[in-house]
């Protein structure tokens, strides 16, 4: 009888039992489950040679911008496009970011600013697209986050761009790794809210 008790209170506790087993092991295997959630997110391929480098809006540390500013000295492109919303005190966001890339060591001869009305990555490819166009340019870098590349080539990729290329290549966030979003309050913040814009855009809150 004693024993039958024994086995009695031993299937009582054995949900707990797995229970705590579970959250050990997801928690020894934290980086294998998670760190995928944010690379996913990460399409973007080498940079290559190409007519210009077009940075999208966004990325307030700068990393985008830098970035770009690499592609020109490393001989990728001959000059970069800033697209600049009318993000600061009606100000195009660009009148910002070349100052901050001067700062930071780079010419401000590689940038040329592209001030324009969007709200958001979807009305910045329709903005953006017709200018290169105009342009005349066939092959493009776009440059943008990591986090933002998958989304990002989703939206351009809808808005007819006929005879222009499009390549695209990320800047690490400078405040984590990728890899590691997980570890940091920024990290955190930013796959979480790209992976909310990814599940709503179909309903047209951010795209």
């Amino acid at each position: 009888m004693k024993s039958a008790r024994r086995l009695s209170r031993g299937f009582t506790f054995l949900p707990l039992i797995l229970f705590v087993a579970f959250i050990v092991i997801l928690w020894w295997q934290r980086h294998a489950i998670l760190a995928p959630a944010g690379t996913w997110l990460d399409i973007a391929e080498p940079p290559r040679k190409a007519d210009v480098a077009l940075v999208l809006a966004g990325g307030w540390q700068g990393e985008r911008v830098l970035y770009a500013g690499e592609l020109v000295r490393q001989g990728y492109v001959p000059y970069v496009l800033l697209s600049g919303p009318m993000s600061y005190y009606e100000q195009p966001e660009c009148n910002y970011a070349i100052p901050f890339a001067v700062q930071h060591g780079l010419p401000a001869a590689y940038f040329q600013c592209v001030p324009n009305a969007s709200h958001s990555t979807e009305e910045e490819a329709a903005a953006m697209l017709p200018e290169l166009q105009r342009r005349g340019v066939k092959r493009v870098l776009i440059v943008s986050v990591r986090t933002h590349m998958r989304r990002a080539r989703a939206i351009f990729s809808r808005i007819p761009h006929d005879g222009v290329e499009l390549f695209y290549v990320s800047a690490e966030n400078r405040a984590y790794r990728l890899q590691d979003w997980y570890k940091t309050r920024e990290g955190r913040k930013a796959v979480l809210l790209e992976w909310l814009k990814l599940a709503t855009s179909s309903l047209g809150v951010d795209r």
